[in-house]
């Protein structure tokens, strides 16, 4: 299983927009993301999933414009910023799909921490805004990181 989790792309402030769009900034920058894994053939996704606030649904559909899950976009459950790991970390063990999961932090640091190191208070990896970091599941249940890409490394 492949599992990707991205932090959602540049919102606006709160004090400048309480529904937190992207700015433009943000969406150029996903969109860019967007492009350079689209390029890689070796990326199939069956679903994306976001946190259903603006700002990760908004990223979830410019990267599905580009990467085209089999299944859509869809909002998930627990996956806002406070939203406690452990229960995707039980979805995930069930899952075969490969998905793609646009999140927010603290939530996507302490998911990323309990499948890598079995710790949720760990900071095992640095997410960016619009920042992708691919996992794979091997036939063990073990998780690893395969690669991480963040908008300012692509041209």
């Amino acid at each position: 299983m492949h599992l990707y989790l991205v932090q959602h792309g540049e919102a606006q402030p709160k004090e400048v927009d309480p529904d937190r769009f992207l700015t433009q900034r943000g969406s150029r920058a996903v969109e860019k993301v967007a492009l350079f894994l689209a390029q890689k053939s070796d990326i199939f996704l069956d679903v994306i999933y976001h946190s259903g606030k603006t700002r990760a649904q908004q990223t979830a559909e410019i990267l599905a414009k580009r990467l085209r899950p089999v299944k859509g976009v869809r909002e998930g459950k627990e996956l806002n910023p406070m939203s406690l790991p452990w229960g995707w970390v039980e979805r995930l063990k069930e899952m075969e799909e490969n998905i793609m999961i646009v999140g927010h932090l603290p939530h996507l640091n302490r998911l990323t921490a309990l499948l890598i190191c079995q710790d949720e208070s760990k900071q095992c990896v640095q997410f960016y805004n619009g920042g992708v970091i691919h996992l794979e599941r091997d036939e063990s249940g073990i998780w690893t990181i395969k690669w991480l890409v963040v908008p300012d490394l692509l041209p």
